[in-house]
């Protein structure tokens, strides 16, 4: 039986690999010419081409948000790599690679948004799909990092599900991962793996400067957001407050007080998460209450869970700003209160120079 060898483009020797050895050890010359003092390093070479001729280079998404992958895509100038993915009559997750990753460096783009259970199992096992396959190196993507909340045992007999994700991840066969502006930004040290770690205030900041809002102050809803809240603060060269919040039980939450003078201030609430929004729209009274002349918010993830848009149309906000980690739902698509940014460039940025091995922490600013 003939056996027919077929040669990728990607199997090919490029100008940049090293040249091939003569019998005895001796290497063969150099085909471009590029030797001695004027040859540059590898790593340098590798920094300046260009991703849309990197054949070493992919990007894939799952289905949680397809249209943020598409704009990463367009932003650094590579398409979303073909997949096909199923599900079995009972529901379970049947994902098949179309294209060759052998040796490739891999991003899955797939926040563990709603329903979350279901897209962090396809993650998990496109993730695995991706090292059975040979890829060189899996960076895990999520925009949103699901089950983030639990990141510590507050309680007797409860799970630290931000940990056991991490460990699924891990497990799975990722090599490394990058989130956007996590619930807690100690959740970093439960991975044994590389994590970089976005914030999405450089693309908020950017947006509320364009308003020129008057005498602007900026809140933090509770003292866990401090850190967040006072680098929009400075980036803005506003004044920070903070509300006081006592939680009752899960997804409710009790506003204490307003440690801050907002009298005839214009507030910005700073988030990471709105889900069911009763603490936004608590926090909105609090500060009105107080003296403050108008509220806006703004937040990275909008979970928007249950109630939350009925609670945010019928609030006194001016306005809420989210980016676009996690797709709107239908009914918050229609309410002219909620504006959406795109993350798109940040996070295509950052995908560009994990790959090219340049610094991420440039994008903080």
């Amino acid at each position: 039986m003939e056996v027919e060898i077929l040669v990728m483009d990607e199997d090919k020797p490029k100008g940049n690999e090293p040249a091939p050895l003569r019998e005895g050890g001796q290497k063969e010359p150099a085909q471009d010419g590029a030797t001695g003092k004027d040859a540059k390093p590898a790593a340098e070479r590798k920094r300046v081409r260009n991703l849309s001729e990197d054949k070493r280079f992919k990007l894939f998404s799952g289905t949680a948000n397809p249209e943020l992958a598409r704009k990463i895509g367009e932003h650094i100038g590579v398409k979303v790599g073909e997949t096909k993915l199923q599900r079995f009559a009972d529901g379970e997750v049947f994902f098949q690679l179309l294209e060759n990753v052998r040796g490739v460096d891999v991003f899955v783009v797939q926040p563990t948004c709603y329903p979350v259970d279901q897209h962090l199992v396809e993650l998990l096992v496109m993730i695995d799909a991706l090292k059975r396959a040979s890829a060189a190196r899996i960076t895990a993507v999520v925009p949103y990092y699901g089950y983030a909340r639990q990141d510590r045992k507050d309680r007797p007999r409860v799970a630290i599900s931000a940990k056991l994700i991490a460990d699924l991840l891990t497990t799975a066969g990722a090599n490394r991962a990058l989130f956007v502006d996590l619930h807690a930004a100690q959740i970093q040290g439960f991975f044994n793996i590389p994590v970089d770690h976005l914030y999405a205030s450089p693309v908020l900041v950017s947006y509320f400067e364009q308003l020129h809002l008057p005498n602007l102050m900026v809140i933090s809803p509770d003292p866990g957001g401090v850190e967040r809240a006072r680098f929009f603060a400075q980036k803005v060269g506003a004044p920070l407050a903070i509300v006081d919040k006592r939680r009752t039980e899960m997804n409710v939450a009790e506003v204490m007080n307003v440690v801050g003078d907002v009298k005839g201030k214009t507030c910005l609430i700073i988030d990471d998460i709105i889900d069911t929004a009763g603490t936004l729209v608590k926090t909105v009274d609090a500060l009105l209450a107080a003296g403050a002349i108008s509220v806006h918010a703004c937040a990275s993830h909008a979970v928007l869970s249950g109630p939350a848009v009925d609670r945010i149309a019928n609030s006194r906000l001016e306005q809420v700003v989210v980016t676009d980690s996690i797709p709107l739902r239908e009914t918050a698509q229609k309410l002219s209160k909620i504006k959406v940014v795109s993350i798109a460039g940040l996070v295509g940025t950052a995908i560009e120079n994990i790959h090219k091995e340049t610094s991420v922490s440039t994008l903080f600013n």
